[in-house]
């Protein structure tokens, strides 16, 4: 695998430093499996923006990630790390959708302004990635049920092509399975504003 990498950055030395920031937030038993390396290196090229390796794979930089697997693989824990290792230009934060569901359950609508648009105080919206697509659910307020993710990543979509603000997920959903939680339309704007990257089904759960 490493020998098809070619760059100026030694990804085996990122690795090693990736295993270490893991240990130091998540405890010793932290580990970046072997089989795991092709879509950590994926996610590596993409953080640090080797234009080089992005071209090998494939990976568009304007794009954000979709990073989906099983339950158990490791991918909320990657992108906490993948933090650290963006450049300060790039850095983004991390939101549970189940959290943002509970927020709109209190808050409403401006719950759907807040994550796409940015709050009303705030000049430019962020980039986000949206922890675990597919384990909020369907809400209602004041008895109008609404998909919060579905129109939150609607308007994503439009801050995207009119600012370039990217946006991120990690999900277990399959294409056909976010299709069905969040519609057609969803998932059409899905594959212009992400670059996906998978896990494999078999991937062992690492918890």
């Amino acid at each position: 695998m490493k020998n098809e990498i070619k760059s100026y950055y030694n990804y085996e030395e990122i690795i090693t430093w990736i295993e270490k920031k893991g240990i130091e937030l998540y405890g010793n038993h932290f580990k970046i499996l072997e089989n795991d390396y092709p879509i950590i290196y994926k996610l590596i090229a993409y953080f640090l923006k080797d234009v080089q390796t992005c071209f090998q794979y494939n990976i568009n930089l304007n794009k954000g990630i979709l990073l989906s697997g099983p339950i158990g693989c490791g991918k909320t824990s990657i992108m906490n790390i993948m933090k650290y290792l963006t450049p300060t230009e790039h850095k983004f934060f991390i939101k549970p959708c189940r959290d943002i569901s509970f927020e709109f359950i209190q808050d409403g609508y401006q719950i759907i302004h807040k994550y796409s648009k940015g709050k009303l105080y705030e000049y430019e919206p962020k980039t986000i990635c949206f922890d675990d697509l597919g384990t909020e659910s369907n809400l209602k307020y004041y008895g109008n049920e609404c998909n919060v993710m579905a129109e939150i990543l609607l308007s994503r979509y439009d801050v995207y092509i009119a600012k370039r603000i990217q946006t991120h997920i990690t999900t277990n959903l399959s294409a056909s399975e976010i299709e069905i939680h969040y519609g057609n339309r969803v998932r059409s704007r899905m594959r212009e504003i992400f670059n996906l990257i998978a896990y494999d089904n078999t991937s062992r759960d690492k918890r």
